[in-house]
């Protein structure tokens, strides 16, 4: 039985661990700041006017701890200063290993969703 409410720690946590893969891929195009990344974030799925921004700026913060990213102040932006963000070697080398991930993941969920509906239809027959 599921309950409502459970789990949420582990759905943020999920969304944190997919959020670092499209916020690298993102900034192989090029630096960029937490913003500008926010809003990007829509291409992979993500509904802006749901996602915390917080949950954003805390996966930068966590890869830039581990030397996936690295930021530094934007001293000529107009208005208040922000932080940018550029993509490390090691980001890019942790990126290709997520997308090989995914895409053993992905092929894995195929299996399992093919083998649904073959059971399926012979369930219908």
């Amino acid at each position: 039985m599921h309950r409502r409410g459970r789990g949420r720690g582990k759905r943020r946590r999920r969304v944190l661990q997919f959020l670092q893969p499209c916020l690298l891929l993102l900034l192989q195009r090029g630096e960029a700041h937490g913003y500008a990344l926010l809003a990007e974030l829509e291409r992979f799925g993500f509904n802006p006017e749901r996602l915390d921004p917080t949950l954003v700026y805390r996966a930068l913060r966590e890869m830039e701890e581990v030397e996936m990213v690295e930021s530094h102040w934007d001293e000529e932006s107009q208005g208040p200063r922000r932080r940018v963000y550029t993509i490390l070697p090691e980001g890019r080398e942790q990126l290709s290993v997520w997308i090989e991930d995914l895409r053993r993941t992905r092929n894995e969920i195929d299996h399992l969703l093919m083998e649904f509906e073959d059971q399926n239809d012979e369930d219908a027959v």
